[in-house]
């Protein structure tokens, strides 16, 4: 089992950046791949950002470009830098974490929203 705590949401303004981080505790080192999903009011939830044991990454076509997920050193942490956030980025997001033959493990959600 993993566990996984975001933090780094907040608000922000149009064209503004935010930072999330998300910490991950428990059998770590069976983790295949960590990332993002978010999910904002009325939408289903969908994938942000990924990002492998092996470094391969996968984005969104909303935020390539703008968004850039990466991993810590010791690979229990993953980041999700957000640049040029748009009102549309408003949403809460949460981190996700892929062992194989388990459910995937889930963070509590952090709320980003971009307004003026």
């Amino acid at each position: 089992q993993v566990q996984l705590v975001e933090s780094g949401g907040g608000l922000v303004q149009p064209g503004g950046s935010l930072r999330l981080s998300c910490a991950a505790s428990g059998i770590i080192f069976s983790i295949y791949a960590m990332g993002w999903y978010r999910q904002a009011p009325g939408k289903q939830r969908e994938l942000v950002a990924a990002i492998t044991s092996g470094g391969s990454t996968n984005y969104a076509d909303s935020v390539k470009g703008r968004f850039t997920v990466s991993r810590g050193n010791a690979k229990n942490t993953v980041y999700l830098q957000m640049n040029s956030l748009k009102p549309e980025d408003t949403a809460v997001y949460y981190c996700y974490a892929t062992v194989p033959g388990t459910a995937d493990s889930w963070g509590q959600g952090t709320q980003v929203t971009v307004s003026s």
